[in-house]
Parts: C-alpha cells; structure tokens; sequence
C-alpha cells in the first residue's frame, strides 16, 4: 500500500483530468474517472477490501490482455475484485518506482477503449 495515497491520487488525477471530456465522480466510495456523461475508463483504489494495494484500475480488450499483462509483470499488474470479470487491470502505484509515463499510457488507451466514436473521429486525445 502506498505510503502516500493522495500524491498517488494527485498524479492520477493530474493524467486523467487532462484527457478529453473526463469529470471525476466518487463511486462506491473511490475516485472514478469519467469520459463526461458516458463510461468509466480509471477507477482510482486504495486498500479496497483490504487488498492493501494502490492502483489504478483500467479497462483492458478483454481476459486475453488481461492475462498476458499479469504474466508478462505479476509485480505491476493483478486483476482486481469485482472488477477484473468485466474486462479491468489492476496498475499498481506502491511500487518502489512508479513508471508514471507508463500509467499515463494505460490510461490513455482505457479512455480510447470507451469513448464515444464521436469524441475518437474529432481527434480523441
């Protein structure tokens, strides 16, 4: 668990924010980041159900990504509860270096995989 979860949060808020059209709501108690009056693409979670974890949650194309991502870095990456059936990542933010261009990235591509064909043809992020 990180030692610093609103700097974490700050950081994150700072990535999501920046993309287009995003509103940040609390939902079941978290942080959720939005694509305005549509779909969640990052839920921000800190200790949820006593993981005692720091991540970040994203979408991902499904189990097959999802599996290769936990195998290709277990350290990184897990499926979350309650969320990983529908096709999340769990992007840990406790680790020792957070790669912070990396989680940008991930984000980037979870607001890409829900936003609107509308809002991708005007030229997306």
């Amino acid at each position: 668990m990180s030692p610093d979860p609103d700097g974490c949060l700050e950081r994150l808020r700072a990535i999501a924010l920046a993309l287009p059209r995003t509103v940040e709501k609390i939902s079941h108690g978290m942080p959720v980041f939005f694509i305005e009056k549509g779909k969640t693409f990052a839920w921000f979670l800190h200790d949820h159900h006593g993981s005692g974890i720091t991540a970040v949650a994203v979408k991902t194309s499904g189990a097959e990504e999802q599996e290769m991502l936990v195998e290709a870095d277990p350290d990184l990456y897990y499926r979350p509860p309650y969320l990983a059936p529908s096709g999340w990542i769990g992007v840990r933010l406790d680790g020792e270096a957070v790669d912070w261009d990396h989680v940008a990235d991930r984000i980037a591509t979870s607001w890409e995989l829900v936003a609107p064909a509308k809002l991708l043809e005007m030229g997306g992020r």
